[in-house]
């Protein structure tokens, strides 16, 4: 009977011992599961805190609209932005240097395609052949009209933003839109428009990969830049906008009288 007894309390023991086991194992793998879970969401955290230029919140593809555009600013097809790239080159060595006009250069296109056609399909004839069959080309009216919604939408997007600039709401970005187009002003004087457009079309082909390779060296060396950039306009505003600003005389405002 003693012997049964102290074979039936060692049962006791083993089995509350796997109970607790599994109990412990399970609070160590629920634990272990919580710090798991909680560990991208500080990840997450530390992402969000990260300072992008200009607010940036996306990634570079979709922030220049996704699609086929973007793959090629962004280097995606080598072939085709070097393609592009080649082709902008090629008009602004045309125009720029070799002071091509635009209408002689599509005059002499077209002399020569009407050339080649003509003198192919009179060919065509002592060949025993068949002439060739021109397609007809016709601009689709869907085509059009997308692109003039498009330009409908973009123009009334920049003008609502020329009224909120131009409103007096926020003078930082009323002094910044005057800088830039100050800036823009300058580098209009040193070279005609063909020569400015060639070198954004360039930029953006350059600038959006090269920010996308260094993104995080860009990004730490932009928020230094506007943090310095604040703290001037922190003392120019204290030491000169708001001495600019009380001298401005305030007329009485007269109020309205309810009928």
């Amino acid at each position: 009977m003693a012997e049964h007894a102290t074979e039936h309390e060692s049962a006791e023991k083993s089995l509350m011992e796997k109970i607790s086991d599994k109990i412990h194992g399970g609070d160590d793998s629920s634990s272990s599961s919580d710090s798991e879970t909680d560990k991208p969401s500080s990840v997450d955290t530390v992402k969000a805190k990260i300072f992008r230029l200009f607010g940036r919140e996306q990634p570079v593809h979709k922030v220049l609209g996704g699609g086929k555009p973007a793959d090629v600013f962004l280097w995606r097809n080598k072939k085709i932005s070097a393609s592009v790239l080649g082709g902008a080159t090629a008009m602004w060595v045309f125009f720029e240097l070799l002071e091509y006009h635009l209408i002689t250069l599509v005059c002499h296109i077209s002399i020569l395609a009407l050339a080649g056609l003509f003198l192919w399909a009179n060919a065509s004839t002592f060949i025993n052949k068949s002439p060739p069959q021109i397609p007809v080309v016709s601009i689709p009216e869907k085509c059009v009209l997308e692109v003039a919604s498009a330009l409908r939408i973009e123009i009334n997007c920049a003008l609502a933003v020329l009224r909120d600039i131009a409103s007096g709401k926020d003078l930082k970005k009323f002094l910044g839109v005057i800088a830039g187009l100050w800036v823009v002003s300058i580098v209009g004087s040193w070279c005609n428009f063909l020569t400015l457009f060639y070198i954004a079309f360039v930029l953006l082909h350059t600038v959006p990969v090269i920010y996308e390779k260094y993104e995080d060296q860009i990004d730490s060396f932009g928020e230094k830049a506007t943090m310095e950039i604040k703290k001037q306009y922190k003392v120019f505003d204290e030491k000169v906008l708001s001495h600019v600003l009380a001298k401005i005389p305030k007329g009485p405002l007269k109020e309205k009288k309810k009928d």
